[in-house]
């Protein structure tokens, strides 16, 4: 039993192992996701502005949720928060604007008929 608990932990060791795919991202600078980040949220904008006009107002305020997860994650690129709470909380409110903006739809879909 001992000798494969040490199995096991050898095979866990990963100090010689190849770096994992996406750490070219680290060269990127802050400022660029704060670019990126924000041109979603323009877009955010835009569709809930759309989504507003067309009187679901629901569906809009899921747009405007989506916005406020962008918002949370700028707060790390701008060192204001640590990256695994801003991606937590952009995480819950990404998950709230897909059930607000779902339901609003089953919604709009059930008046329809």
């Amino acid at each position: 039993m001992l000798a494969l608990a040490l199995s096991l932990l050898q095979a866990i060791d990963d100090s010689d192992a190849a770096a994992p795919f996406g750490t070219f991202v680290t060269a990127v600078p802050h400022w660029g996701f704060i670019v990126i980040h924000s041109t979603l949220i323009l877009v955010a904008v835009w569709l809930s502005r759309r989504v507003r006009a067309t009187g679901n107002a629901s569906a809009a305020n899921g747009f405007l949720l989506f916005v406020v997860a962008e918002l949370s994650y700028i707060t790390y690129h701008a060192h204001l928060t640590h990256f695994l709470f801003a991606h937590t909380v952009s995480e819950v409110l990404d998950i709230l604007t897909l059930v607000v903006i779902g339901t609003s739809l089953r919604r709009s879909k059930a008046t329809a008929l």
